[in-house]
């Protein structure tokens, strides 16, 4: 398409041509993508088409992560923080529907909170995982999913919206579940926070060419708003990705592969790298990326943000 015709996914808005990315994904090798971004709202998008099997292979592969035993205790943190967002507009006994689900570790959280939860996940290792969980999980995705107009109180999008090709159709669906009044949870990340000015082309949360489209703040509002939803907060401060994508983001600067330790830790890089070495030797940096993360996220820079938002009655 010339890139006269482009326009912004989030707020309509004219693209220009930005910058090129290497891939985020090892077995793609050097390639690099090129981003157009929005002269309005600052949004990008990931040109070229997509590379479907991405989400079958790779760091998506099937398996349990490195150290995921370990990983327990922050995962449920993250969980019960993305339900605190969520009290403040609902009571126990919603239903809620997680779209995107995973292997239903949200809905399993929700579920025990007292939320008629269920999940839609489109591939089948994360709906067998689900259902060992206990988790009420079934496949689909936003775009084909049977869900019953006005249905659900409560629909999350949990860094899901940054990977659909057309994140406005994906949406009108989304709201069209909702009823009058219900509330729509997004996380995406922020492609105007401090994480992705540092981060560069390296930033961890760019993840092309799976991620499509590259959101900020002032473009999910415009996005939310198009579609009949009013924002009722966006929230910098969050436990899940922020500090280690801080973390990741600075040390990827100087490895050889992008986010060299999630890959390690997905058993999609090689123990023996010398990636390895510049990640160790990077361990004290941490508590200084958190602290750079918090000050970011405290002055509206985080690097993902939660929005949440409701369907505006009538």
């Amino acid at each position: 398409m010339p890139e006269a015709d482009r326009h912004c996914p989030a707020c309509g808005g004219k693209l220009r041509g930005w910058r090129t990315v290497p891939s985020s994904e090892p077995a793609l090798g050097p390639v690099r993508f090129a981003l157009a971004r929005c002269v309005a709202c600052g949004t990008a998008v990931t040109l070229g088409a997509t590379v479907p099997a991405l989400y079958d292979s790779g760091a998506y592969r099937s398996g349990t992560p490195r150290l995921h035993r370990l990983a327990v205790p922050a995962l449920r943190a993250y969980d019960a923080q993305r339900l605190r967002l969520l009290a403040p507009s609902l009571a126990p006994g919603a239903r809620l529907l997680d779209v995107g689900a995973g292997r239903g570790r949200f809905v399993a959280a929700a579920a025990a909170a007292g939320y008629r939860a269920t999940g839609l996940e489109p591939s089948a290792r994360g709906v067998g995982a689900a259902r060992e969980l206990g988790a009420d999980v079934r496949p689909g995705d936003v775009e084909t999913a049977d869900v019953a107009p006005g249905s659900l109180e409560v629909v999350t999008l949990w860094h899901v919206l940054e990977h659909v090709a057309d994140p406005g159709a994906a949406l009108a669906r989304v709201v069209g579940w909702l009823a009058p009044g219900g509330v729509l949870l997004i996380g995406v990340p922020n492609l105007a926070g401090l994480q992705a000015r540092i981060g560069g082309e390296r930033w961890y949360h760019l993840d092309v060419p799976r991620h499509r489209t590259h959101f900020t703040p002032a473009g999910i509002e415009a996005l939310l708003g198009a579609h009949g939803l009013r924002v009722l907060r966006i929230r910098h401060v969050l436990l899940e990705h922020n500090p280690f994508g801080m973390w990741q983001s600075l040390v990827s600067r100087v490895t050889r592969q992008p986010s060299y330790l999630y890959h390690l830790l997905k058993r999609n890089a090689p123990w023996r790298s010398r990636d390895l070495a510049v990640t160790l030797a990077a361990l004290p940096l941490i508590p200084v990326a958190g602290l750079a993360e918090l000050a970011g996220g405290l002055a509206g820079r985080g690097g993902t943000i939660a929005v949440l938002a409701t369907r505006v009655a009538g």
